[in-house]
């Protein structure tokens, strides 16, 4: 799917809750277009409700989530984070946003291991529970009302 659009956007949002989204659209680009509607619609709380999406989402595409594969806590919630900063920037629309965030350093996939070990961010723990960065603090807030 390319995303051309607020609508596209929020369609990703979409067809992951109510499971409609085709697995093969589950990019790195609609992990940050979720991640960008979900904190940007007042009907979720994204840091609650994220979670509980994407391991229903995975579940209902074939994705286990285990110790080693499927949702990853410390991955999404950081994500989240880094997302909330560039939309605290007041950009008119939600792609701007994302195109801001996804030319960023943290819309880079690899972008956790300069602030995580490789071993410590692909632990178990890390898997299920948020954890801080070992080699640097995050730049950005992590923490919200």
């Amino acid at each position: 799917m390319i995303i051309n659009s607020d609508k596209d956007i929020k369609n990703i949002l979409s067809g992951i809750c109510d499971l409609t989204l085709p697995k093969p659209q589950w990019t790195h680009e609609a992990h940050f277009a979720a991640a960008i509607a979900i904190l940007s619609d007042s009907n979720f709380d994204a840091y609650k409700d994220m979670p509980r999406i994407i391991r229903t989402y995975n579940e209902a595409t074939g994705v286990q989530n285990t110790d080693h594969e499927g949702y990853h806590h410390s991955i999404t919630m950081a994500s989240l984070y880094a997302a909330k900063n560039v939309i605290l920037e007041g950009l008119p629309s939600l792609m701007e946003t994302l195109h801001k965030l996804l030319a960023s350093e943290y819309g880079q996939s690899h972008w956790p291991l300069s602030y995580w070990s490789k071993d410590l961010l692909f632990s178990v723990k890390a898997r299920k529970v948020w954890v801080e960065p070992n080699l640097k603090n995050l730049p950005f807030r992590t923490e919200w009302p």
